[in-house]
């Protein structure tokens, strides 16, 4: 039996919904259930300890989705279109932290664009229909781009090793912070690890040494582990400059504009991040075309590394000031690699972002 704020629930939805397939989306319902294989190997098993995981004798391990997205893109993939529009309506399942007052289901509204023609053009036209449909609500919108911390981490002068460790890191900022630290010179090797090498050095064949092999890992694996380790200790630190280009990049806090000026500063020293800041400009100037006014924009360059790991460039989010106790009202960004990491021929770039109704029902009244 309905209730009356089920009802209201239901008509915001349904509102938003309708806005926007006017914008030329399609409607499409993705399975509760998903295949938690899937989710784990793009997300890493920290999506487990939030994530409802169940299991089917004949699906094997299922996962109720935690949010749309990659189900969508696996719809668009077997639908082989080269550019597409979407909307979506439903509840999606988090595990909430132990005292966090947070629902553990809700429902989101979604809207995606996939379209190769002009990324620049479809970031602003997500991010400006999403502005349009909460202006009433007089939200704080904040920006940021992965894709810049992504370049800076790839033009830093180290091994690949370190600079995939950092990678995979990006979205964990204690452990991307530590790890930098350490590359850099400014923290001490753990003490395992230094008496790890202090081992080796003396000449002893540790992985010999372990004994009776009783998890997963075989005696050549722990070999090559060790190997890498003494190699990583023979590198140099990563320069003092470089760590400070970086420092500045996640220090970042300023309108849009300035920032694009100080990014524009930084690719001067660290030149691997010139396109993404290009990306960024020519982004700005799309939203400006759509009317956005960019010179009162935030832009903030850490924004985005704590929501999901498939975010790859633009990145934004919707907050009521006045009530910090609620989560984002809307988020959103740009996730071109998705594509390819699900299966598909290639990249499709891609870009979109989700609103919970519950919480613009709750600011409106």
């Amino acid at each position: 039996m309905s209730t009356p704020a089920g009802r209201a629930r239901d008509a915001e939805q349904a509102r938003l919904v309708v806005r926007f397939m006017a914008e030329g989306a399609a409607l499409v319902d993705p399975p509760v259930l998903q295949p938690a294989e899937t989710l784990l190997d793009l997300y890493g098993e920290d999506i487990r300890a939030r994530a409802y995981v169940t299991r089917d004798p004949l699906a094997g391990e299922l996962m109720l989705r935690p949010d749309f997205t990659v189900p969508v893109v696996q719809l668009h993939i077997a639908g082989g279109a080269a550019a597409a529009r979407y909307v979506y309506a439903g509840k999606v399942f988090r595990v909430q932290e132990q005292g966090v007052e947070r629902p553990s289901e809700y429902d989101q509204v979604g809207f995606e664009i996939f379209d190769a023609a002009d990324p620049a053009a479809s970031d602003a036209a997500v991010f400006a229909l999403f502005a349009e449909v909460l202006a009433p609500l007089g939200l704080r919108a904040a920006t940021g781009d992965i894709g810049v911390l992504m370049a800076a981490v790839q033009g830093l002068s180290t091994t690949d090793r370190r600079k995939a460790a950092l990678s995979r890191h990006i979205w964990r900022p204690r452990r991307f912070r530590a790890l930098l630290d350490r590359f850099g010179g400014r923290s001490p090797v753990p003490p395992t690890r230094a008496a790890l090498l202090a081992r080796v050095a003396a000449g002893e064949d540790v992985a010999a040494a372990a004994g009776p092999m009783i998890g997963r890992r075989s005696r050549d694996e722990i070999a090559a582990r060790v190997d890498a380790l003494v190699a990583d200790a023979a590198e140099p630190p990563v320069s003092a400059g470089e760590v400070e280009l970086l420092d500045e990049i996640l220090g970042l806090r300023d309108k849009a504009p300035a920032a694009l000026a100080r990014l524009r500063d930084v690719a001067v020293d660290l030149p691997s991040v010139s396109d993404a800041v290009d990306r960024l400009a020519a982004r700005l100037e799309a939203l400006a075309a759509r009317g956005v006014d960019v010179a009162a924009l935030d832009f903030e360059g850490s924004y985005g590394r704590t929501q999901m790991e498939y975010y790859d460039g633009f990145v934004f989010g919707f907050y009521a000031e006045t009530r910090p106790d609620l989560p984002p009202v809307a988020t959103g960004g740009r996730y071109d690699a998705l594509t390819r990491a699900l299966g598909g021929p290639a990249a499709v770039p891609a870009v979109g972002g989700v609103i919970r109704p519950a919480l613009t029902l709750e600011l409106a009244a």
